[in-house]
């Protein structure tokens, strides 16, 4: 047994329910907190998640402190970095795994480079309940159908014995393992616009508990309904906690599986973390959908490139209230209420006809949840060419849906605020408005709020259209 220990941390910032760092602290004398920051991961892609993961890293290594275990921070590759671990070091390394066809791949080459250079290291898995190699159907292949799938995981979850994470050891010796670390800060998006996200979040452990708790005091019961409800405070918003792991997913389940004796409503929620599962698995035994359509019809669909309707679509400026009420709280907070991901994406792909992937991909740069297996799949849900995938031609109509679940505008009118004095009549329609009355309200239709950049009926019959040329081929 080595002396030193490293802990690589990747989506496993949290000091509680952490088997990799635990054991480390259990077994080694010495031991060090290691983040890889790697450029390629991140530049261009993911914006908001590098100042979720700087502040993560602020408050991580304030309680690792705490424990007498210094986090280095490392800028490179992560085979590059962990290659310069030599036998003489002396050093096991620990982590818990990433469910990511790519993540995949470079550790089984971090593996090797350890074996070649006789480096001792352990392994755990990571942030899920059960790992997509156990979740398949009885002949063997993975399921493409979401309710089987989580039947059957959440009988297989439950026959296992659940997990005893051991505890953290108090104090550990300090380390440096490494010769020079780069400071957090680094991480930080140039721009700016990420600072506004301070008033929305606090990427911690902590934060990420009372949030559970929270939900768990006052919203689950009512959970069912309320998510649907963008105006009111009816989810979870765990789910960035959940992506860097301030959370243990077995922890809100037990937490759940508390209220289930109790007989209180938990099933809707408990179903989200299904959809999680489902997504990482989709990803791992079809890989082929992160750069393309799962359903190979759809590789002849008739997409339409259109610049200006996209950036409309980005700003938040389509002239569809809700639409452009969920873009810019997107923009403004890096999240959005989940019934508005829908009906966002939905607009995206069906009434302006927009392939998928710049939709997905501008999520990835702008949500602070972003994860790769949902958005992907979530994306080719709405679109219609993924598993499990709502028939193309249920198409959100955007007014209806506005007046549906934001019927108050409580939740349009707080982002899209030119629209505050708008009448809840004409709220999803303000076009519909008579001349003489906008003037008086002050918001001119085309002018301090744009006209509908496409008009609803004529967006959905061409749809229709477009979807009939993929079936006759």
């Amino acid at each position: 047994m080595t002396k030193k220990a490293v802990v690589w941390i990747r989506e496993d910032f949290r000091i509680e329910d952490n088997e990799a760092l635990a054991i480390a602290t259990q077994n080694h004398e010495f031991v060090s907190a290691l983040y890889i920051y790697n450029p390629k991961n991140f530049d261009k892609k993911r914006e908001a998640q590098k100042w979720w993961i700087s502040k993560a890293l602020e408050n991580f290594n304030l309680d690792l402190k705490k424990l007498n275990i210094t986090l280095e921070v490392q800028l490179g590759d992560e085979l590059e970095v962990l290659s310069n671990l030599k036998k003489k070091d002396d050093v096991t390394v620990y982590w818990s795994k990433v469910y990511e066809p790519d993540v995949i791949n470079k550790g089984k080459k971090i593996r090797d480079q350890f074996i070649k250079n006789e480096i001792q290291y352990k392994y755990f898995k990571g942030n899920i309940l059960v790992e997509f190699q156990e979740m398949t159907k009885d002949d063997g292949t993975p399921y493409k159908v979401f309710t089987p799938f989580w039947k059957k995981t959440e009988q297989l979850y439950i026959s296992k014995i659940p997990s005893k994470f051991i505890k953290v050891k108090s104090k550990a010796k300090k380390i440096n393992i490494f010769k020079k670390s780069i400071s957090i800060k680094e991480i930080l998006p140039k721009k700016d616009w990420h600072k506004k996200f301070e008033k929305y979040w606090i990427p911690s452990e902590q934060e990420a508990k009372k949030y559970l708790q929270e939900l768990i005091n006052n919203r689950i019961e009512g959970y069912g309904e309320a998510r649907d409800i963008p105006g009111v405070n009816g989810t979870s918003k765990l789910s960035p906690f959940l992506k860097f792991g301030q959370i243990h997913v077995e922890t809100i389940w037990k937490k759940c599986q508390d209220i289930k004796i109790k007989k209180m409503g938990y099933r809707k929620y408990i179903n989200e973390l299904g959809w999680r599962e489902f997504s990482h698995s989709l990803i791992n035994y079809f890989p082929q959908m992160l750069k393309g359509n799962l359903r190979k019809d759809f590789d002849n669909f008739p997409w339409v490139k259109n610049d200006k309707f996209l950036k409309a679509w980005k700003k938040g400026m389509t002239g569809y209230p809700i639409v452009d009420a969920g873009m810019r709280e997107l923009y403004e907070t890096g999240w959005m209420h989940n019934r508005v991901r829908m009906i966002v994406a939905s607009f995206l792909v069906k009434h302006l006809r927009i392939h998928w992937n710049e939709g997905e991909k501008h999520f990835k740069n702008c949500l602070v949840d972003y994860n790769e297996a949902s958005n992907v799949a979530q994306w080719q849900w709405v679109a219609g060419c993924g598993a499990d995938a709502a028939p193309y031609f249920r198409i959100f109509n955007p007014i209806l849906q506005g007046e549906k679940f934001d019927k108050d505008g409580i939740y349009t009118k707080k982002w899209v605020p030119e629209l505050k004095n708008m009448p809840n009549k004409f709220l999803y329609k303000p076009w519909e408005l008579e001349n003489k009355y906008q003037e008086q309200i002050k918001v001119i239709v085309g002018v301090d709020y744009p006209k509908p950049i496409v008009d609803h009926a004529e967006a959905r019959n061409a749809a229709l259209d477009a979807f009939k040329t993929i079936k006759k081929s």
